[in-house]
C-alpha cells in the first residue's frame, strides 16, 4: 500500500478488501462499552482543514482517538494561515515537530498532490476542491458491501452503482468511480449536463439524463 491516501486510484484489490475487512472488525468494536484500542499509541495525527468541516473532521478525531492516537484539530481560521502564511510553510513547521500523519481537507482540487513533495509524514486526503474524497469512498463500499452479503451475494462482479445528483460539485463521485472500477462494479452517473463534472467522459463509466431509464 501506499505511504499516502491520496485518490481511491492509489488503493490495489488487495488494499480495498484489507481496509474493508478491518473496518468490519472495527464496527464490531464500535459496539463495545469501551472502544478503545492501542493499535496507534505513541502516534501524533495532524488534522488540519483549510476548509470547514463537521462531520468529517470529527470522524477522523474520533477514530484517531479510538486507536489511542495522539489527535490535534488545527482550521485555517484559527492558524497562521489566517495570517497569510502559506500551506506549505504551515505543514512544513508541523511536520518538523515529527507528527506521524496529516489529514487534510482543502478547498482546492489537487491541494494534497502537491503536499505531499512537502512533508515526510503520512496524507490522507480528507477532500480536496471537487478532485476526490477517498476515505468516504471506503465508506460507501462498505455500506454497499454489508447490503450486498445480506443479500446473499459476495463483491461487486456484476452490480451495476448509479450516483445521482449535482455531480459537478460532489468530491466523491470520481473517488467512487475509480474505487467500483477496482472493486468489479461497474457505474453509471444520473445527472443532466449542467451539473457534471467537466471531463466526465473520459472517466469509462456510462453517463446519463434518463434517471427513470436507469
Amino acid at each position: 500500500m501506499n505511504r499516502h491516501l491520496l485518490s481511491a486510484a492509489d488503493l490495489s484489490l488487495a488494499d480495498v478488501a484489507a481496509i474493508l475487512d478491518t473496518a468490519e472488525e472495527m464496527h464490531e468494536v464500535q459496539g463495545r462499552t469501551i472502544k478503545k484500542l492501542p493499535t496507534l499509541r505513541g502516534r501524533t495525527i495532524i488534522n488540519m482543514f483549510f476548509e470547514d468541516s463537521t462531520r468529517t473532521r470529527t470522524s477522523f478525531e474520533m477514530a484517531g482517538k479510538w486507536l489511542s492516537a495522539d489527535t490535534i484539530n488545527i482550521s485555517a481560521k484559527g492558524s497562521s494561515v489566517s495570517k497569510g502564511e502559506s500551506m506549505r510553510d504551515t505543514m512544513q513547521t508541523i511536520d518538523s515537530m515529527g507528527v506521524d500523519a496529516f489529514v487534510v481537507r482543502h478547498s482546492s482540487s489537487g491541494a494534497l498532490a502537491q503536499a505531499q513533495h512537502w512533508v515526510k509524514a503520512h496524507l490522507i486526503n480528507a477532500g480536496d476542491g471537487t478532485h476526490e474524497h477517498p476515505t468516504q469512498a471506503l465508506l460507501d463500499a462498505f455500506t454497499m458491501r454489508r447490503h450486498f452479503r445480506s443479500l446473499g451475494a459476495e463483491g461487486w462482479a456484476g452490480k451495476r452503482i448509479a450516483i445521482v445528483g449535482d455531480l459537478l460539485h460532489s468530491r466523491v463521485v470520481r473517488s467512487n468511480v475509480l474505487l467500483q472500477r477496482t472493486l468489479g462494479g461497474s457505474v453509471v452517473l444520473v445527472a443532466p449536463p449542467t451539473l457534471l463534472p467537466t471531463g466526465v467522459d473520459a472517466w469509462g463509466c456510462e453517463v446519463t439524463g434518463d434517471f427513470d431509464a436507469v
